[in-house]
């Protein structure tokens, strides 16, 4: 494999590979309020600019990156019975 190959499919790589970037409100190793702002602030986007708005996807993007799996699920659950304890 050449080294332009090689390049190539490093740079092909890196598209695939995605992970949020720095966040000066939330500097410390635990993400876990990181986590939280970005889902809130998703659908308070989607609430305040419409579902079709494209740039609220950025705030889900990085919800699913930093979020556990079930965190989402129990939030979505509250959000469905009207329980969440957010602000939306």
């Amino acid at each position: 494999m050449s080294a332009v190959e090689k390049n190539a499919e490093y740079e092909e790589l890196k598209k695939k590979i995605w992970c949020p970037p720095f966040d000066a409100r939330f500097p410390n190793q635990n993400q876990t309020r990181n986590c939280w702002q970005n889902y809130v602030d998703y659908f308070r986007c989607q609430k305040i600019k419409g579902e079709d708005y494209a740039p609220c996807e950025y705030f889900k993007k990085v919800y699913t990156h930093l979020c556990p799996g079930f965190w989402v699920e129990q939030w979505d659950d509250q959000r469905e019975n009207g329980v969440f304890p957010g602000k939306i």
